[in-house]
């Protein structure tokens, strides 16, 4: 699967200083929390006097946010900095920068080598563009890629530049300790550490206040939340889960990503008790097999895997489940391989991504384990992987024909004006009639037929 590119939008929300001086253009790449990065970079620049373009013949500053989980996500990153080296040749005066896990991991090479851009910041250290961009603008190039043990930019509200107006994400936690072996998200990302619960509630407030409907909380590992308050009060993700949903009753929360090692049964009590905790989960299985599972340093086995998502069904019967599955990682026999079939029957995912292994610099993986799985045969069994879920997929979506969801309004569907799109508590995409509703309300919908990705329905009217 490609990795997305997240477009800019504007919206009607006043998002930066209509005096400001400067044009900044940024692009991002790769997960969700990438997404909220560039948020908090836009609303840095915001006070340097930088507003957001989506026109890069009117950007005084190009930013591209980048992810190195994929080497086709660097490649495809690699490419877009070719064209912005051609319109700094039109415009000698352009900064262009790369920020993000991409920038921590290359560091020096971007700058010198291939000699495409002028700015490289980290994920710990976008609170030194100002100092960075004056450097830049006295002839030198400008880098900092450290990373942080405490820098979680809680008080720092995010300008959500790219916003539908309805949904957000909040960071609550930055890094991740879990080490897995094919993994460089330790390595661009560092340590983990938690935010300070009242900045959470602090940024879940203004939100509110904004009108936005659903709120994401963000992390690498959610389930290892910890923080201690000055008072020495402890809150765990549960706590914070259950603070959160009983502040803002009439909010959605979500959250992303899970850990199957980490994940509590406290943590699924608390979603099922709480109506506007929404029933989806995305816990990354990566393999179906225990001998890849310890190649992988993932920390459990196929057995706590199962038995976490017989947790999820037994406590959140109207749960939905995703995942992450890795094909073809170092060793995988075709054993292994029907392993992750089974795995993947046994839990009846909803969704899942589903991905090549590739081989990562620097990691374990990389070091250790020899990449030994020919390309064709990964390939053969992704494309099983595929196949399987998408049956999958079809079959959970078919069971939901004739059910009523409460659906939150997020945007006109992409096929026709006529339609819009929105989601189930689930995460499951609805597309169904306009009818007099608008962007941001709550309906009812009736499912009436589905494809093995989205649901079509009909807005069951309140009155």
């Amino acid at each position: 699967m490609e990795i997305p590119k997240i477009k800019t939008e504007n919206t009607n929300l006043e998002i930066v200083n209509s005096n400001a001086k400067y044009n900044l253009y940024i692009e991002t790449y790769g997960c969700q929390m990438n997404v909220n990065d560039s948020e908090i970079v836009v609303s840095i620049l915001q006070k340097e006097n930088y507003k957001t373009t989506e026109n890069i013949s009117e950007a005084d500053l190009i930013l591209i946010n980048t992810c190195s989980i994929r080497d086709n996500a660097e490649q495809r990153i690699k490419s877009r900095l070719f064209i912005f080296k051609k319109e700094k040749k039109r415009k000698p005066g352009l900064i262009i920068g790369v920020i993000g896990c991409m920038a921590e991991r290359l560091k020096h090479k971007l700058l010198e080598e291939e000699k495409l851009i002028d700015l490289v910041v980290g994920p710990d250290a976008y609170r030194d563009l100002p100092k960075l961009l004056q450097q830049i603008n006295g002839g030198q190039k400008a880098i900092n890629v450290l990373l942080s043990q405490e820098e979680t930019y809680a008080e720092i509200s995010p300008v959500r530049y790219a916003t539908n107006g309805v949904s957000a994400f909040i960071s609550i936690m930055r890094g991740c300790d879990n080490m897995c072996s094919y993994c460089v998200v330790p390595f661009t990302r560092g340590r983990e550490r938690s935010r300070d619960v009242n900045s959470i509630l602090r940024e879940a407030g203004e939100l509110v206040d904004n009108n936005f409907k659903e709120i994401t909380l963000l992390g690498q590992n959610v389930d290892k939340y910890n923080f201690t308050d000055e008072f020495g009060t402890n809150y765990n993700f549960s706590n914070l889960l259950k603070i959160v949903a009983e502040n803002y009753p009439n909010t959605r929360i979500r959250f992303s990503t899970s850990y199957p090692q980490d994940m509590t049964d406290e943590v699924l009590t608390i979603m099922a008790s709480h109506s506007n905790v929404c029933k989806h989960i995305h816990l990354p299985i990566q393999s179906g097999s225990s001998k890849i599972l310890e190649l992988m340093k993932r920390g459990y086995s196929r057995e706590w895997y199962l038995h976490r998502i017989d947790a999820i069904k037994r406590i959140i019967p109207d749960c939905s489940i995703t995942t992450d599955i890795i094909c073809g990682f170092c060793d995988e026999t075709d054993h292994d391989h029907n392993e992750t079939l089974s795995a993947m029957n046994l839990a009846n995912y909803d969704y899942a991504f589903m991905f090549k292994y590739s081989e990562r610099p620097n990691t374990y993986a990389q070091r250790k384990l020899n990449d030994n799985v020919p390309e064709h045969i990964k390939t053969e069994r992704l494309t099983e992987v595929i196949a399987l879920q998408q049956i999958l997929s079809n079959k959970n979506n078919s069971a939901k024909v004739g059910k009523i969801y409460e659906v939150l309004i997020e945007s006109v569907s992409k096929k026709s004006i006529n339609d819009f799109m929105g989601r189930s508590s689930q995460n499951i995409t609805i597309v169904f009639p306009r009818k007099n509703y608008n962007i941001g309300d709550f309906v009812n919908v009736k499912i009436i037929k589905n494809t093995s990705a989205t649901l079509i329905g009909e807005i069951i009217d309140n009155s």
